[in-house]
């Protein structure tokens, strides 16, 4: 994982029947997929949650996780 800037934002959303992270840097910014942050994507266990990993990382650096 690349240097994390602090202070994102975190979501999920439901895409079909899964729970998908979403991200964005800034509340100005539109959400986007974790996967388009590349720097800090992490592989997931099986069976959870489509951005689980990167998820847990991202609370470690003060990224907040905002209600749906």
């Amino acid at each position: 994982m690349a240097e994390i800037l602090s202070g994102g934002q975190m979501l999920w959303k439901l895409e079909g029947n899964d729970r998908v992270l979403h991200l964005r840097h800034d509340p100005s910014q539109p959400w986007r997929p974790y996967e388009e942050f590349p720097q800090y994507v992490l592989p997931d266990p099986e069976g959870f949650s489509k951005g689980i990993a990167t998820f847990l990382a991202l609370l470690k650096k003060d990224w907040i996780a905002i209600k749906s």
